[in-house]
């Protein structure tokens, strides 16, 4: 049990730090020399790609070995939950969607406040909420209708990981959009939808 354990640790360590890695601007920047502006085109693809082959581990170890169960929701709220799932899928989706400019490359490996780094252009579902990542991954999580042991585990440390990552993304964008996103913060939650719009 213990060695379970700590192995699924070790699985979502490696995972959390490749990912990491990819994201970092330092590599970003290495492979803005090495592949030129062609990076712009193929960087989320293959991230997603690599995120998704270094899950795989986990999601299997899991699998084969999931602990004690400690509950599985009965129907009708098992369904519920698997629709909450669903939103909160698509949460994360309209994030990508409505901020594509947030992602470029170009753009986050510019000075901050210059023409290169591009306007904050808040639209979509940002006008709502600040990190839809943040809230899409913890509901995806926490509605799962069943809990293991070894689940329950790398679901608390999965969500430490998405809260710290949701930190750091907001450090980068305030240096990127300096003044422009501190007002943003003000108006706008980062994980509790707005009830208000930002306009």
């Amino acid at each position: 049990m213990v060695l379970s354990i700590i192995i699924l640790v070790f699985c979502l360590v490696a995972f959390a730090a490749i990912h990491s890695l990819l994201a970092s601007l330092p590599f970003k920047r290495l492979i803005m020399r090495v592949l030129g502006s062609r990076v712009e085109i193929l960087f989320r693809p293959v991230y997603s790609l690599i995120a998704l082959v270094t899950i795989l581990p986990l999601v299997y170890l899991l699998y084969k070995n999931p602990g004690p169960i400690l509950y599985i929701v009965p129907s009708p709220w098992r369904w519920l939950m698997v629709g909450g799932q669903l939103i909160g899928a698509i949460i994360g989706a309209r994030g990508l969607m409505d901020a594509p400019h947030r992602f470029k490359i170009s753009g986050q490996l510019s000075k901050p406040n210059t023409p290169e780094a591009g306007s904050l252009d808040i639209r979509g579902i940002y006008r709502w909420i600040r990190d839809p990542f943040l809230l899409s991954g913890l509901i995806i999580i926490w509605l799962t209708p069943f809990m293991t042991v070894n689940l329950l585990i790398i679901y608390i440390l999965s969500t430490i990981y998405i809260y710290l990552g949701s930190l750091h993304v907001e450090k980068r964008l305030v240096s990127r959009f300096g003044d422009e996103y501190r007002e943003y913060q003000e108006r706008v939650h980062r994980i509790i939808p707005h009830l208000g719009r930002y306009n």
